[in-house]
């Protein structure tokens, strides 16, 4: 009866993330906080999980691997992320492929999953290319050059405290049991960059 229990409960989540991801896009000036242009930032990010969980994913796979990559990426991917939204807002309005989005779902995804034993350099450059394939579109379009660069700060410091509270609370776990945890969570990111995929390629 339990299994029954959390076998529905995984499917209702993976179930929920997938919508979540077949969402439209929001694009950040349409997100008002009222509270300035900084704050509309993090709201942006926060309501787009095409964002947020590959980053959430690659929080996870640093914390599994220890202190030494969280700090890296904690720095590399903020940077790489504040570099591609500077090159996005001077470029015309642009819309990520839905195919690289769930791309990199399935990829970091299935990386914490496996709990891959990257190298170094290698997990580096994951981040830098998720900060400045994600900061491009991000700052593409985005309209005036001062209110879009207050925009894109306060998105980047959201990317900054999520990937900060989600290493550092992966790194301090020990128990065998609790890295499976993280590790599944991998998994629903994978599987819901798969339904991403196979919503964005279905017949038209």
């Amino acid at each position: 009866m339990r299994l029954h229990r959390k076998s529905r409960l995984a499917f209702a989540v993976l179930g929920a993330v997938a919508t979540l991801l077949t969402a439209a896009p929001a694009e950040a000036h349409l997100n008002a906080t009222g509270l300035g242009p900084v704050y509309d930032g993090v709201l942006h990010f926060l309501m787009s999980p095409e964002d947020l969980a590959p980053v959430l994913a690659l929080a996870l796979l640093t914390g599994l691997h220890g202190a030494e990559y969280g700090r890296r990426a904690l720095f590399t991917l903020p940077a790489a992320w504040l570099l591609g939204g500077l090159i996005g807002l001077l470029a015309a309005s642009a819309n990520g492929p839905s195919v690289l989005s769930a791309a990199w779902l399935l990829l970091l995804g299935g990386l914490v999953a496996l709990d891959a034993r990257l190298s170094l350099r290698m997990t580096t450059g994951l981040a830098a290319l998720l900060g400045l394939y994600h900061g491009y579109f991000n700052g593409a379009g985005l309209g005036e050059f001062a209110t879009a660069a207050l925009v894109l700060l306060g998105l980047v410091f959201a990317v900054f405290a999520l990937i900060t509270i989600s290493a550092a609370f992966v790194v301090q776990l020990r128990a065998p049991w609790s890295r499976i945890a993280v590790r599944v969570v991998g998994s629903w990111i994978a599987a819901s960059g798969l339904l991403m995929l196979a919503w964005t390629l279905r017949p038209a």
